[in-house]
């Protein structure tokens, strides 16, 4: 079955709903341009709800003193979804040993080729490239091609990234082949905040399972 990340909450009540509903992953953002933003002390308190859920850590280039923080809170992955080097993920690595995920935006084919010059990660996301100028990576709703993801064959574990919504995951998913599914804006009706019929509908749309009454 699909594995399911839900990125980017906020509120306790939310964590435990997406995690009851079956999000494998969920993920709290520490990018401070991001809307979907939290405090180290607020993820804290968060990751108290989330049930049989694996928590990932988003950050976009931190320093090593925002990778020790974050780390000492528990997070078994952290996704780097910046600028990051090669060599600059190796050291998180060696810093922290945790599991590191890596996101690549990709506009066409040729974009897929910077993926295998990262050798140091566990896991990665294939995301729509940012819209230029945009002040951070992720959850812009953006949807890529995804013919360029066919017979594309990953290096490491990945999921697929951008743009998802309930309407489109399955389709998405299809297409890909992808094992797993990441989504943030595609489950909110005001931007920053998830909605339970969003979250309910895209985990059962990913996993192939039938529409609640």
């Amino acid at each position: 079955m699909v594995t399911v990340k839900i990125c980017g909450l906020r509120d306790p009540d939310m964590v435990a709903f997406a995690a009851r509903e079956g999000a494998d992953w969920i993920g709290f953002n520490f990018v401070p341009e991001s809307p979907r933003y939290v405090t180290p002390e607020a993820a804290a308190t968060l990751m108290l709800r989330l049930g049989k859920a694996v928590p990932v850590a988003l950050m976009a280039d931190p320093d090593d003193a925002l990778v020790m923080q974050i780390s000492r809170l528990g997070f078994p992955i952290l996704q780097l979804h910046g600028q990051e080097t090669p060599e600059r993920v190796k050291q998180v690595r060696s810093l922290t040993g945790r599991d590191i995920w890596k996101a690549f935006g990709v506009r066409e084919r040729s974009d897929l080729g910077q993926i295998r010059t990262f050798p140091d990660i566990d896991g990665l996301l294939v995301d729509a490239k940012a819209p230029d100028g945009a002040a951070f990576g992720g959850g812009h709703g953006q949807v890529f091609d995804w013919s360029i993801l066919k017979n594309w064959t990953a290096p490491r574990p990945w999921l697929l990234a951008g743009g998802l919504r309930p309407d489109n995951v399955a389709e998405a998913i299809r297409q890909t082949g992808a094992p797993g599914v990441d989504v943030s804006s595609g489950v909110e009706r005001i931007r920053g905040l998830k909605d339970r019929e969003l979250v309910r509908a895209f985990i059962r749309a990913a996993k192939g399972l039938p529409e609640q009454p």
